[in-house]
């Protein structure tokens, strides 16, 4: 990798040392199922519960409030589905209410409940750079509404939404409902205090905050009504079946502690790097313009629309380079559709089809950012010149 540039910190990020290291005892020598009443299960057990009260301690939150899960998709599944089935149960209420620009996790779950729960879903238009007007989105709610799910920070083009104020404007509506928000691109690079969102549910996914992949978590305020979705053994208090993943949690944990212990260094430095993605693209690509939100965004996110120019193209040739991108979410990369965000935003096709997402990381240095700053503008006219029907 020491030739490479990667600039995909969105999709994923790589393993911390720290965090490794941290994990490293739970293969080998604390490697016991957590469930198990003997020693070497009873280490795992506390390795198990002292991780549980560190991440509760960040969020703000109760230990018994965090369930740990093996993604940001299973966790974002088992808060909208498991809340929305929980209050159709209870309450009979079978309506929900989110945005048009939230990841596929949010979108097909509430997918799922209207084909096969018959729950109704408001999608919630947002504006061109992304944002959703907490008034529409109060709007929206109704005395049967169970669960509103709003995203913290967009995954493509890195617009922070205002959780806190929809979520006390949807409480001041109806204080039953369930406010959720998909966290996942804001961990470890905003804060999550959850009083301060004032959600009821919230997503993380520890490989997006340099903890490995499969491993993730769900708040959920004490109280909340749910209905699991994994039948099995009693884990995570009946919530979620299955052995708990001990070394994957204690990684992301760690991961979550560095984070925060290191916020302020870490925004400072990829914002920094941001600004000047943003900068020298703008200013040396013609037809290129920046997408999400120009102050409000995620302190890593340079997402542009290029007019004329494929973005899946644009991908390859910088690959050819050596430099890692995407061209929105990495759950949807090789599709050639147009991303249903940057629709949700206005985007003519033409600039929608050019769509280039550059997430910087802790590892990104100043060299790596000039250097696509640098190949970037040939690249452009490449691609420009074999698909000449998108240009205008």
């Amino acid at each position: 990798m020491a030739d490479t540039v990667y600039l995909d910190n969105a999709a994923t990020t790589p393993v911390d040392p720290r965090v490794f290291e941290a994990m490293r005892p739970f293969w080998i020598e604390t490697w016991g199922n957590p469930s198990s009443v003997y020693a070497v299960g009873r280490r795992a057990r506390r390795a198990l519960d002292n991780a549980r009260d560190r991440c509760a301690q960040i969020l703000n939150a109760r230990a018994n409030e965090i369930i740990f899960t093996g993604c940001g998709s299973e966790s974002d599944n088992l808060a909208i589905k498991g809340c929305a089935m929980a209050m159709a149960e209870q309450r009979g209420w079978r309506h929900v209410v989110t945005s048009r620009v939230e990841h596929h996790a949010v979108l097909h779950a509430c997918e799922w409940l209207a084909q096969h729960m018959g729950f109704e879903i408001t999608y919630v238009d947002v504006d061109g750079y992304g944002r959703v007007d907490p008034a529409d989105m109060t709007a929206a709610v109704r005395p049967d509404t169970a669960v509103v799910s709003i995203m913290y920070a967009n995954n493509e083009v890195g617009t922070i939404e205002p959780v806190a104020e929809i979520a006390r404007a949807v409480k001041a509506v109806n204080p039953l409902t369930v406010v959720h928000t998909d966290a996942v691109q804001a961990g470890g690079l905003l804060p999550l205090d959850v009083e301060a969102l004032g959600v009821d549910a919230l997503a993380l996914s520890g490989h997006k905050f340099y903890a490995p992949k499969g491993v993730g978590l769900l708040y959920l305020r004490r109280g909340t009504p749910l209905v699991h979705l994994l039948s099995g053994g009693g884990q995570e208090r009946g919530i979620r079946a299955g052995t708990e993943n001990v070394a994957y949690i204690v990684g992301m944990t760690v991961a979550l502690e560095l984070a925060y212990a290191e916020l302020s260094q870490r925004v400072a430095h990829v914002s920094a790097l941001r600004d000047r993605l943003i900068d020298g693209v703008t200013s040396r690509i013609d037809g290129s313009q920046l997408t999400g939100h120009p102050t409000d965004r995620m302190p890593n996110s340079a997402s542009f629309a290029i007019d004329g120019a494929d973005g899946e193209s644009l991908l390859l040739n910088l690959d050819q380079e050596g430099i890692y991108a995407s061209s929105g979410s990495a759950c949807t990369s090789g599709t050639l559709e147009i991303s249903h965000v940057l629709c949700a935003l206005g985007l003519p096709e033409a600039q929608a089809r050019g769509s280039l997402r550059l997430t910087t990381g802790v590892r990104t240095t100043e060299g790596d950012v000039e250097r696509l700053i640098d190949v970037l503008p040939a690249i452009v006219e490449r691609v420009r010149e074999v698909t000449p029907s998108l240009v205008g």
